[in-house]
C-alpha cells in the first residue's frame, strides 16, 4: 500500500484479465472515510461512475445522510482508467508502447475485493453502492460475491450495458476521435476539440426532454440555451485525458454480469445468484439506462432477499442519479438508502 496523500494505493501487483493480458504491477486507487469497527461489519462500497474520481462523488458522503462517516467504513475505490488507478494516463512505465488493455468490470471488482480483504479483512460488506457505471459495478459486486455482499444500490445503472445505451456511447466515441489529436488509436495530445464535441453529445442524452422543453437549465441563472451548454457541458470533460476515457468507454460497453467464467454469458443465471437486498433506482427519465431494463431484471433477483424498484421522480435524466445540485433528487436517494441500511 502507499500513500498517495488524499487517496492511497493498494498495489495489485501482475493481474491476469479476462482478456488474456496480463496487467503487470496494476494499481488501485482508492479513498476511505469513517473508521471500521471492531466487527468490521460497517462496511460501505461506493465505487466511482464514468471519468470521475473519488473527490467527485464524495458529496453522499456527510453525517446524518445516507452515507454517514460517522457510522460506516466507506471505502471509494477508483475506477481504472480515471486516472488515479491504472489507467492509459499513468500506465506507459509498465506497459511500454502496448495498448491500454481492456480491463473489465469483473477485472475491477475482483481487485477491490483484493483490497478489501487483504488490507483491511473485510469478510463482510454491509452496502456496495453505485451510480452510473459504479452502479454496474454494485451490480457485479452482487452477482460474483454473493456470500459477502448484504444489500447493493443500484443507481442509474443496470445488470448488462444495453445495445441502446453502446449506441449512445458509439456517438461519444465518434466525436472524441474526430479530432486530429487520434492517430494510430490513441491520442497524441490533448483533444481538445473532441473533447467539447462530446460533451455536447452527452448534452442530449444526459437531461431529459422535459428538462429542455422547461428551460429547466434557467434556474441555474443560464440566459440561453447556449449559454447552459456552453458553460455546462463545453468545459465537462476539458480536464479529463482523452486516452482514459475511451479506456472506461470500454468497460462500459462491455460490462455484463454474466459475462464470465462462473455464468457463461447466461444473464438469469447470473441474477439468480445474487442474494443481497437489492434496491434498483433508476432515473425515471435517464436515457442512458432505461427504466425497462431494471423492470426486466426485477422479476429474475428470485433469490435476492429483497429487491425493490424505486424510480426516481425527476426531470434530470441521468444526472438525478447525481444530484449534487438537485436538492429533491438528492433527498430521495438518501431516504431510499437509509431504509434499505436499516433492513
Amino acid at each position: 500500500m502507499a500513500d498517495s496523500g488524499d487517496y492511497q494505493i493498494f498495489e495489485a501487483g501482475d493481474v491476469a484479465l479476462q482478456s488474456g493480458r496480463v496487467f503487470p504491477s496494476l494499481r488501485l486507487a482508492y479513498k476511505t472515510y469513517g473508521a471500521l469497527n471492531s466487527a468490521k461489519d460497517n462496511v460501505i462500497v461506493y465505487p466511482t461512475s464514468f471519468g470521475a474520481q473519488h473527490s467527485d462523488i464524495d458529496w453522499l458522503i456527510e453525517r446524518g445522510g445516507a452515507l454517514d462517516p460517522d457510522r460506516y467504513f466507506i471505502v471509494a475505490p477508483n475506477l481504472f482508467g480515471n486516472g488515479l488507478s491504472s489507467s492509459p494516463s499513468n500506465s506507459r512505465e509498465q506497459l511500454g508502447e502496448a495498448p491500454f488493455p481492456l480491463i473489465s468490470y469483473h477485472d475491477a471488482v475482483a481487485v477491490q475485493r483484493r483490497l478489501l480483504v487483504e488490507q483491511f479483512g473485510i469478510a463482510k460488506i454491509a452496502l456496495v453502492y453505485g451510480w452510473s457505471m459504479g452502479g454496474m459495478q454494485a451490480y457485479h459486486w452482487a452477482a460474483c460475491y454473493p456470500d459477502m455482499v448484504k444489500r447493493a444500490a443500484v443507481v442509474c445503472g443496470s445488470a448488462r450495458c444495453s445495445p441502446y445505451n453502446a449506441v449512445f456511447l458509439e456517438a461519444v466515441k465518434a466525436a472524441l476521435t474526430a479530432d486530429p489529436a487520434f492517430v494510430d488509436g490513441r491520442f497524441t495530445r490533448k483533444p481538445a476539440a473532441g473533447l467539447r464535441a462530446m460533451g455536447r453529445v452527452y448534452a442530449g442524452w444526459a437531461m431529459s426532454y422535459e428538462f429542455y422543453r422547461d428551460e429547466t437549465w434557467r434556474e441555474s441563472g443560464f440566459g440561453s440555451l447556449e449559454d447552459y451548454l456552453a458553460a455546462s457541458w463545453d468545459t465537462a470533460f476539458a480536464h479529463r485525458d482523452g486516452n482514459n476515457l475511451l479506456a472506461q468507454i470500454a468497460t462500459w460497453q462491455n460490462g455484463d454480469i454474466s459475462r464470465c467464467a462462473a455464468f457463461g454469458g447466461d444473464l438469469d443465471r447470473a441474477l439468480v445468484a445474487i442474494r443481497a437486498r437489492i434496491l434498483l433506482m433508476p432515473g425515471q427519465t435517464d436515457r442512458y439506462f432505461d427504466a425497462r431494463d431494471n423492470e426486466a431484471e426485477l422479476g429474475r433477483l428470485v433469490n435476492a432477499r429483497s429487491a425493490e424498484l424505486r424510480p426516481i421522480p425527476s426531470i434530470h435524466g441521468h444526472r438525478a442519479g447525481n444530484p449534487v445540485r438537485i436538492p429533491a433528487d438528492r433527498a430521495f436517494i438518501n431516504a431510499a438508502v437509509s431504509n434499505l441500511l436499516q433492513s
